[in-house]
């Protein structure tokens, strides 16, 4: 069994999401994960990953994102071979199971990581097509599938160039970017907000590419609580638990574990929704 820990903001709304990511991912590739937060030196807070297998979890995750190749998911139906050739769209895989109604722009298309080893997943909570809130954040012109790549991307110099610091403190490294999920706070342009666009003037932001991706992958199976209009609550838990029980205990839904509750605020610049940091509620634990 292998057990490592990272640092962690839990202000930081898009960090705990992505921790739940890590959760879901360890799970996949390794085995039998387990994760929680352990806040008992409030200065230095961690999520805590064990997994099955051999090898520390979160280099096997961040191994994994650097060395994968990504392609946009498209129900059967959405278009013929010959279409597919004259919009060149050769690399789409066409999916029997779609999570939502044909989406009308191919922007809101899920995404398909496939790993070296051949393991895959597919991320499209943004497309969403349950009762569920979609949690979609990220409008105008940008794909899902343009973020998920330029982060990918991200990830994949940061794995050559600062191998070992991604692997300790993989939240930490923030990297220069034109678009995102916006999950990060941290890349948020809404304080400067008066009339500018980041995209408009040619300048970018700093956020981490990790928790950007692994934020998306967290949110598959579970989404915060939206419970008024663009305000939204999470939880962190502080027993590692599995992914079943943790996608629960995100929105706090898990009685018998000490929690952490926060809530934040969704601002919003043009049609992009920004994720805020957060404000504890009340401390459980």
């Amino acid at each position: 069994m292998a057990e490592s820990s990272i640092p962690v903001d839990l202000f930081n709304p898009g960090q705990v999401f992505a921790c739940l990511g890590f959760l879901e991912a360890a799970d996949m590739l390794c085995g039998n994960a387990e994760g929680g937060f352990d806040w008992s030196n409030e200065s230095d807070v961690k999520f805590c990953l064990r997994t099955a297998g051999n090898e520390n979890p979160f280099k096997e995750v961040l191994a994994f994102l650097a060395e994968a190749k990504f392609e946009p998911e498209t129900p059967e139906n959405r278009c013929s071979e010959e279409e597919r050739l004259e919009q060149k769209l050769c690399g789409w895989t066409k999916s029997k199971v779609f999570p939502s109604v044909l989406p009308d722009k191919d922007s809101a298309l899920p995404v398909r990581i496939i790993g070296k080893n051949k393991k895959q997943i597919v991320l499209g909570h943004w497309a969403d097509g349950s009762s569920r809130n979609k949690f979609k954040l990220y409008a105008g012109n940008r794909s899902a599938l343009g973020i998920a790549t330029v982060m990918q991307e991200s990830i994949l110099e940061l794995w050559k160039s600062k191998r070992e610091k991604l692997t300790t403190q993989p939240f930490d490294i923030t990297t220069s970017m034109s678009g995102s999920f916006n999950f990060d706070p941290r890349g948020a342009w809404t304080t400067i907000d008066a009339g500018y666009s980041p995209n408009r003037q040619g300048h970018r932001v700093e956020a981490s590419p990790v928790v950007e991706i692994l934020a998306a992958w967290g949110l598959e199976n579970a989404r915060p609580d939206e419970f008024e209009v663009r305000k939204v609550r999470y939880a962190a838990w502080g027993l590692v638990l599995p992914p079943i029980l943790a996608r629960v205990a995100l929105i706090g839904g898990v009685a018998v574990v000490p929690m952490k509750r926060f809530r934040f605020k969704l601002y919003m610049s043009g049609k992009n929704k920004i994720v805020t940091f957060a404000e504890q509620e009340v401390d459980y634990g």
